[in-house]
Order: structure tokens, then sequence, then C-alpha cells
């Protein structure tokens, strides 16, 4: 069973990340085991509740103002659309339902209101609720936690050393101060990254390092291959090999034993095996509809039916230990936690 480490060096993951591959696995699927129901996934719907017109120039990104893209810039969705869309993916199983809005920073006033009041009418249906609005401040990350925010997205996106490649108007020291800010207001954290976007696999190990070596690890971690998508500057990039996306699901996986390791962009290119693959390699979460954000993802019915040949289940609404909670239960006995107060489902 792995260890809970925050102290990996560079070197550790590489050796773990290189393993032969039954190797991988075997190590990877026993920590799983230990940690997880081993037959359950997690159901998780995104919508982008604000598409396109970012001031930012992520290169892998359709949103973003920089790029000619067929992403054309919308007004927000109302209250009332995203609250239908999150029953329409409760109908479908989905246990999670995550909001994302193409801003740079969360910025104080209506929209940000809106976005309260989505994230109070969703936990009210009995779903997660996640949001992802670009940086936050203390005030704002306070007040997504009070209004009962399950967990909030906030990538890394690469390594600290390739992000200069591809991101130039947003500092790697800031997404590092938004997840502190996420942290220290007792919200669960879902970070991860990309690959495929031309980074070395040292890139994505030194990435894996420095999500493992927070404290508290992730409560969920999505690992997404490169979509290029026409317009952007990655749109003539090579498709992953699957067996490179497995290989860092194991290595997620064996490096953060409690949290949800998630199998997010990509999939439309992965064969029903290649998926099953990444199962039994730790992933446990998945993005379940047929859109995510603004690129394609497999459909309901066929994922409904490699769940079912599996022999998969749905994992239920705050099934999973969060690391969160977990590591103030290891710290010893302190009075109860935001997060554990906003994590009850609603009745």
């Amino acid at each position: 069973m792995s260890e809970l480490r925050h102290d990996w060096s560079l070197e550790d993951v590489r050796a773990i990340h290189d393993l032969p591959l039954t190797d991988l696995l075997h190590r990877a699927q026993t920590v799983h085991r230990a940690h997880h129901q081993p037959d359950a996934v997690q159901l998780c719907t995104l919508l982008s509740v604000k598409t396109g017109g970012c001031p930012e120039d992520c290169d892998y990104c359709p949103q973003s103002s920089h790029h000619d893209t067929e992403v054309d810039p919308e007004k927000m969705m109302s209250v009332n659309e995203v609250l239908d869309a999150a029953r329409a993916a409760k109908r479908t199983g989905a246990t999670r339902f995550c909001m994302g809005a193409a801003w740079r920073d969360a910025l104080h006033g209506p929209a940000f209101e809106n976005v309260l009041t989505m994230v109070r009418g969703v936990r009210e249906l009995g779903l997660e609720a996640c949001a992802t609005l670009g940086m936050l401040d203390d005030d704002q990350a306070a007040q997504l936690a009070e209004a009962g925010l399950t967990s909030y997205n906030h990538n890394l996106d690469t390594s600290e050393a390739y992000y200069p490649e591809i991101i130039s108007t947003r500092s790697y020291a800031e997404r590092l101060q938004t997840l502190s800010r996420v942290q220290k207001a007792g919200i669960s954290l879902c970070c991860g990254g990309i690959i495929g976007m031309g980074e070395s696999i040292d890139d994505r190990c030194d990435m894996l390092r420095t999500l493992a070596n927070l404290d508290p690890q992730p409560g969920s971690v999505p690992i997404n291959a490169l979509v290029p998508v026409e317009g952007t500057p990655l749109a003539e990039q090579q498709r992953v090999d699957p067996i490179e996306l497995v290989r860092m699901c194991a290595t997620a996986r064996i490096l953060m034993p409690r949290s949800l390791v998630r199998l997010s962009a990509g999939r439309t290119s992965l064969s029903r095996e290649a998926q099953l693959l990444a199962f039994m390699a730790g992933a446990n979460s998945i993005f379940y509809g047929e859109k995510l954000l603004t690129t394609g993802n497999p459909e309901v019915d066929a994922d409904q039916q490699l769940l079912q040949d599996a022999g998969l289940t749905p994992l239920a609404p705050y099934a999973s230990p969060d690391p969160v909670v977990q590591a103030t239960k290891d710290r010893g006995p302190k009075p109860k936690t935001r997060l554990e107060i906003v994590a009850e489902p609603a009745e």
C-alpha cells in the first residue's frame, strides 16, 4: 500500500512512471484497492456556463480571445438554465456537476453572485458542486465555501519549467496561489494537467510531483490528453499514445492514493479497451456527457454500456474519502471544518 507522502523527488516519480507496464499496473491497482471501491467510478458532468472571450493565451484552448477558432464569445447562462442542466445530468446518473467560466479571474459582482446561486442550487439537488472560474481571492474562496462548493478546479496544466511555452498571461506562481486560497477556505481541490502539448516525460512527472507534494493532496486529479483544435497554436500536435495516458493515471494513483484520478479530455480518441486499462491503472472518475466545455466527449449511452460491460458502478456522492478532511483527521481531533459542514448532502 502506498504511503501518503509530500516529499517526492522528480527521480522518485520518474522511477515509478518508467516501471514495466505490468508492474506499474499491478502496483497502481494494489494502491487503488487499499483506498477506494475497486468497481466504482465517479460520474461528473461539466458545463460551460460562460463560453469564449477569455483574455488568457493558453495555447491549447479554443476559448482564448488570442486564437482564431470557431468558439464565439457567449453571454453567461442564467441560473435556471444551469440548474435545468444539472437536473438533466442527475437523471442520467452524474453525481458531480462542474461549472466552468472562461474568465481569467472571478470578478466580484452580479456574475459571481449568480455562480454562488448556481452552487447552492446544485447542492440542493443532492449533487456535488464543482466550479472552475479562474483565479480567486481569499474572499471569493470563502464565499464559494459558504455556498457549499464541494470542489474547485484549477489545473497546473504542465510542469513549472514547461509552463512558459504554453501560457504567458498567467504565471505558475499565480496558479499555486489560487490553489492555496482554495485549500485555506476548506474546499477540496481539483487539480491536474494536460499531456501531449510537446512537453517531455520529465515535465509530466514533475507536474505530478508538484501535485503530490501539496499538503493536503488534491481531492481529484484530472488527467487530460490534448484535444488539438483548429485555430489554436497546438492544432497540429500528434495525438497522445493511449499507453502514455495510462502511465500517467497509474503514476498519479500511486503518488496520490486517496485522490480521485479523473480520466478527462481526450477520451473520444480512446478505445473501450484503452479506457478499461486506465481504470485498471487507478482512474476512478470520468467526465460524463457529450461535451466538455467546447470539445467532444463519449456519448452517455456509450459510457453506460462500457461501465455495464466492465461491471463498474457509479460512485455515490460524497462516497470517496476527501484528502482535505482526511488530513485533518490524521493530525488529531479538531473542531469540524467548513468543508465537513458544507460537504454534507442536502436534505
